[in-house]
């Protein structure tokens, strides 16, 4: 490896050990070794992979800005172990990459301040891992890869934090780029999209900022929602959008909302947001957790037992970004410990992050109100004597999740229903249970409505 990039990291280093602790530097910077770079992004080997998300999440912008006030130039960085960085970057990365006298600290340039983020090695729809809660969205984001403006432009995903939108997104960054179907890329925050607005303003370099955004093949925004209220960054980017839109370039939008959610968001923009496909991304159910798990854990080589992964998915049901999180803890608890991780190691880890166990206190009156309300009826209707179709699937829907969820008899639950004999309410449970394995709609309503009674 050329002594180039080690000096340069090592100065680089010098320079981040003197804004923070130096046992925190200790602890966590002074052993990385840098790799090269790679397709834009700088790649460091870090010595523990349970360490990594941690280190690149506090430590890698002030790199990038440290590294930019020394080079000139803007590298995105990239933290793993040695062993997961694949053969193919390590050889093919650059490690020539200043000259021999490193620049001295300074100002970024302005074209530095405009440079749009870089996509995340990790975000692939090779690691995306498919369940009932994402399936949709995941299936729209690979037809927009593989046909650019051709398939649904634009592209409106939404959901909540942590559940895979920016994910999706750049991996059809990283598809089109490797098929060859799209030259430039650019993925951006609706933050730096904003903050890139009122420099440009500043500067009086408009132009400059608007070939930044509209001569693209691909225009990644994320978090759109944040861009309600803000009229001029509306303003650029309704024209970005018909720009791109009308020179046949693909668009991919993400927000923690629909668009007719968004509060002070314009009309114009709304509608168009709307040309497209708008799809959403649901919390992944127990099975779909699982798989996360398990993908992390392998790709990691975490020596991660299955009855960990199993309480980990119960105990952590928000959102994929938790759930990765908890696993890091518990890594990295029973790592400083000297402990194998397993069940008691794990539980110690979350203590005070997880919710007690307590015993189920949901009563049938709440699920007949929570599934009545799922289904549009009144529960009197669905304690009535009607047999049409509209109300006896919500009441025998009601009578399968009150059995799965309160330890009421079948006797008392056909009571709670109109005074219904328990063959009822039997026949009832094993119909739903043989349709929800059938029926990914139902499936996906008993998640919903179990998610919501939990939740109360």
């Amino acid at each position: 490896m050329s002594n180039n990039l080690d000096e340069l990291w090592s100065e680089a280093l010098a320079r981040l050990e003197a804004e923070m602790p130096e046992s925190s530097f200790n602890a966590w910077m002074r052993a990385t070794k840098p790799i090269g770079v790679y397709n834009g992004t700088f790649y460091v080997a870090i010595r523990d992979g349970f360490a990594r998300e941690w280190v690149q999440a506090r430590y890698a912008t002030d790199m990038t800005r440290i590294l930019a006030q020394m080079t000139g130039k803007h590298y995105n960085i990239h933290f793993d172990t040695e062993d997961a960085i694949s053969e193919e970057i390590k050889q093919s990365a650059v490690t020539d990459l200043v000259s021999d006298t490193i620049v001295q600290p300074g100002p970024v340039s302005d074209s530095d301040e405009l440079s749009p983020g870089i996509l995340n090695p990790r975000y692939t729809f090779h690691t995306f891992v498919v369940g009932n809660s994402n399936r949709f969205a995941h299936a729209a984001a690979l037809a927009v890869a593989e046909a650019p403006a051709r398939a649904y432009n634009p592209l409106f995903l939404y959901g909540g934090v942590g559940l895979g939108k920016t994910h999706l997104m750049q991996a059809i960054g990283h598809y089109v780029l490797e098929k060859g179907t799209a030259e430039k890329v650019v993925y951006v925050s609706s933050e730096k999209f904003t903050n890139d607005l009122i420099n440009a303003i500043g500067r009086k370099s408009m132009g400059d900022f608007r070939n930044q955004y509209r001569n693209v093949d691909v225009l990644l925004i994320d978090d759109i929602q944040f861009v309600a209220g803000k009229e001029s960054t509306q303003e650029e980017f309704f024209h970005t959008f018909n720009a791109l839109y009308e020179a046949d370039k693909q668009i991919i939008i993400s927000s923690d909302r629909p668009p007719k959610e968004i509060p002070t968001l314009e009309e114009r923009l709304r509608s168009r947001f709307e040309w497209g496909l708008i799809t959403d991304i649901q919390p992944p159910d127990f099975e779909t957790r699982i798989a996360i798990l398990k993908r992390k854990a392998d790709s990691e080589n975490l020596p991660v037992p299955s009855a960990v992964l199993e309480f980990l998915a119960d105990q952590i049901d928000s959102n994929i970004r938790e759930l990765e999180g908890a696993l890091n803890r518990v890594v990295a608890f029973a790592s400083l410990n000297g402990r194998p991780i397993d069940l008691e190691i794990t539980q110690q880890a979350l203590a005070g992050l997880i919710k007690p166990q307590r015993p189920k206190t949901i009563s049938i009156a709440t699920i007949q109100q929570i599934v009545s309300d799922y289904y549009g009826i009144k529960v009197h209707e669905m304690k009535g004597k009607k047999r049409t179709r509209a109300i006896t699937f919500p009441r025998q829907v009601a009578m399968y999740i009150a059995r799965e969820l309160t330890e009421s008899s079948l006797p008392k639950i056909g009571d709670e229903f109109g005074k219904r004999d328990h063959t009822t309410v039997l026949h009832a449970c094993d119909k739903i249970e043989r349709e929800r394995k059938e029926n990914p709609e139902l499936q996906e309503a008993i998640e919903e409505i179990t998610r919501q009674l939990k939740e109360l």
